[in-house]
């Protein structure tokens, strides 16, 4: 049977420090992400969901670093879904705390460092560990 596939996009975003934003969904650790609207372009769509879920403001977006890929079962469609998650680095060029958007279930924001995200791995989903691996080398070559 053919699933649908929803496209999605979302931002790895840090602050001046360097720090990585997660925010806390659903008993799970996660990065800011959502669906496409038609007529808007994956770059456009990965500020718009970052901004909305977390309240940022003046991201500045740079290198795309992967496509994720997670099926799931959507309410909306009553069915098993693939979602295709297109991901870009971002960055604030001041500190800024944010607002979960409760509407989404986001209950939490943290920035946490670098060196302190590996320790976040296990209550993350696999894709978003791959995501965060994947930018971190990038910035190493």
């Amino acid at each position: 049977m053919h699933k649908p596939i929803i496209i999605a996009a979302g931002g790895l975003v840090q602050n001046p420090s360097q720090e990585i934003l997660l925010i806390f969904r659903r008993g799970f650790w996660d990065l800011p992400k959502g669906k496409l609207d038609p007529g808007e372009t994956i770059e456009a769509c990965a500020i718009r969901e970052v901004e909305e879920e977390t309240g940022l403001t003046n991201l500045t977006l740079h290198k795309f670093i992967t496509i994720t890929k997670h099926e799931y079962f959507d309410p909306f469609h009553k069915q098993d879904v693939i979602k295709e998650s297109h991901w870009h680095a971002m960055t604030i060029n001041d500190y800024q705390n944010g607002t979960p958007q409760t509407e989404e279930d986001i209950t939490e924001m943290k920035w946490v460092s670098i060196k302190e995200i590996a320790s976040y791995f296990p209550t993350m989903y696999p894709t978003i560990v791959d995501v965060i691996n994947l930018f971190v080398l990038k910035q190493l070559l």
